[in-house]
């Protein structure tokens, strides 16, 4: 009989996801991981490791946001727990994760084993599919089901769990692969095509329209559909809205884009979507930031129809007059052929979105006047810091309030003709703590582009210090901080629902950002005044080192955050 090799199989795991094209893993390395650490350095698969494992899986959401690619989080089975926020942030934005937990032993099962936690138990609510590998011969079973799963229709993190004892153990090197399917490369993932007789009914309604938009959610990011979406926007002068929370579809300079579909945040979309009398939700869910399809958001008047690639999403947009099932991508480019548009209810839109950044600005400077001597508006501090960025440059916003104003402020940009090369913010989850992980991927994928983040002081303590992997991976990011001294988001809505009108438990010291990042090695800085912040946050760039620009500012409370206020208030958190 022949002797066959004899492999670990942590060696299994990652010579299973070097085929799958796999081209980062992101961990905070712990002993039970160790076997399939050897295995990826064998495979020379980079490998970043992170202070701690909610980092982790945040660096591993960013990589997959902008690739559109799965790229892996491993941990231990204590650091599985750490990772479980990161699970939920990527949850919101549906990013196709390999979570893999190194997990307690499986010879020990029950019998209180060594860090024993039920992690498959914990990840099933946040991924859609999370498993425990039994046997040695089926990783690579396992990595092909849930990378297919991961990749597949509306996509998503996935989870397996490899037992400790599982990962040390030896296994023939070609366990498992006398079995189909025999190519063991990742495939492209499946697209679904519209039945054409359902799709000439719901075309049909769109040429028989007077007043159409466009609703374009994340999925039309993760089915590489935006350029086909701006494409029929652009040929048929068809405005289009983002759904709040998700990922940008084309730069905000782009003719067809208006802005968000908030009533509070972008207030011209209001008019745009009660006036019109049919919208396309394409690649979205009716979820809260549509207010689940319901009046006032959408009049009963107006037509919903969604479009959708995958049955789950339809299945989730019941309340929709019409469904599509449809590829995003597929179902532009079969729009942009309807043989009509609408030049004059495009450009009332266009108007709108041109009157309010006016308004915003004429407020601004009238406020700035009037505020002489007090500290920077975030507005104005998010604005700055994108005059002093360019067409190559990456943005990223992390925060509560920072959020919203940022958001803001890049439509304003956007208007007068700003570019980016790209924006990454936290997801309709909001998770606090992400934004150095998603500057860090940003620079990790485009080294020769400039990153800048915007972030809270709340946001910035919750993961900042994550910053010291930029150091050791050579990541020159730039922070600024919007140091308003407290989590301003929260203490707002506390004076506007507490009957003595005050905040509490929010507050910080006035604490050294740009001293903790000089500390660590890098460039910081603090600035006071609004016309000091691009040259600082030039400065910061310049340096070559990550940077931190500390700007102190005064608590405005954002509009959406009044808003949402006013609704809690009335006993809906919605």
């Amino acid at each position: 009989m022949k002797d066959m090799t004899r492999i670990r199989g942590g060696a299994i795991l990652a010579r299973a996801l070097k085929e799958k094209g796999v081209d980062h893993v992101f961990t905070l390395s712990g002993g039970f991981c160790n076997p399939a650490l050897e295995g990826m350095m064998e495979c020379q698969i980079p490998v970043i490791n992170t202070p701690h494992e909610q980092v982790a899986g945040h660096l591993a959401d960013g990589h997959t946001r902008i690739t559109r690619k799965p790229a892996v989080c491993f941990v231990g089975p204590e650091g599985f727990a750490n990772a479980v926020p990161a699970m939920m942030e990527a949850l919101g934005e549906r990013s196709p994760i390999l979570f893999i937990t190194s997990s307690s032993t499986l010879k020990r099962e029950n019998a209180g084993g060594f860090k024993e936690i039920d992690d498959v138990a914990i990840a099933a609510p946040l991924v859609k599919y999370s498993v425990q590998v039994r046997d040695g011969a089926r990783i690579g079973e396992y990595v092909d089901r849930a990378w297919t799963m991961a990749t597949s229709g509306y996509p998503g993190a996935v989870h397996l769990s490899v037992p400790v004892d599982i990962m040390f153990s030896s296994f023939p090197e070609d366990a498992g692969r006398e079995e189909r399917p025999l190519d063991h490369g990742a495939r492209p993932p499946a697209r679904a095509w519209p039945e054409p007789a359902a799709l000439d009914r719901v075309l049909a309604q769109v040429r028989a329209a007077e007043r159409p938009v466009i609703i374009a959610g994340h999925s039309v990011w993760w089915s590489g559909g935006e350029k086909a979406l701006e494409a029929a926007a652009r040929a048929l002068r068809l405005p289009v809205y983002g759904q709040p929370g998700h990922r940008k579809l084309m730069g905000e300079d782009a003719e067809p884009w208006m802005g968000l579909a908030d009533f509070h945040q972008y207030p011209p979309s209001k008019p745009a979507i009660t006036e019109s009398d049919l919208v396309l939700v394409i690649g979205g869910k009716l979820d809260n930031t549509l207010n689940f399809g319901n009046a006032p958001f959408f009049p009963a008047s107006t037509r919903v129809i969604c479009i959708n690639g995958s049955n789950e999403e339809l299945e989730f947009n019941r309340p929709a007059d019409e469904l599509l099932l449809s590829d995003p991508g597929a179902f532009c480019e079969a729009l942009a052929g309807i043989g009509r548009a609408w030049p004059q209810w495009f450009d009332q839109q266009r108007a709108r979105r041109g009157a309010w950044v006016e308004q915003w600005e004429n407020d601004l400077a009238a406020e700035t006047a009037k505020e002489a001597g007090a500290k920077v508006h975030p507005l104005d501090l998010a604005l700055e810091v994108q005059r002093a960025m360019g067409p190559r440059d990456w943005l990223i916003f992390d925060g509560g309030n920072t959020h919203f104003w940022t958001e803001i402020a890049v439509n304003m940009i956007g208007w007068r003709g700003g570019r980016l090369a790209g924006m990454l913010n936290p997801g309709i989850n909001s998770m606090l703590g992400c934004g150095v992980p998603f500057a860090m991927s940003a620079k990790n994928l485009d080294r020769g582009s400039n990153v800048v983040l915007i972030s809270g002081d709340g946001a910035f303590l919750a993961g900042g210090l994550s910053i010291e992997t930029c150091f050791q991976e050579g990541l020159p990011i730039t922070v600024v901080i919007d140091n308003n001294g407290g989590l301003d988001a929260i203490s707002q809505q506390q004076e506007r629902l507490f009957k003595n009108g005050q905040h509490f438990a929010t507050d910080f010291r006035d604490i050294p950002f740009h001293r903790m990042v000089e500390g660590l090695g890098g460039y910081g800085e603090l600035v006071t005044r609004r016309e000091d912040i691009a040259a600082a946050v030039k400065r910061g760039i310049a340096s070559g080192k990550p940077a931190c620009i500390n700007v102190k500012t005064r608590g405005v409370i954002s509009p959406i955050i009044a808003a949402t206020s006013d609704k809690r208030d009335k006993a809906s958190i919605e």
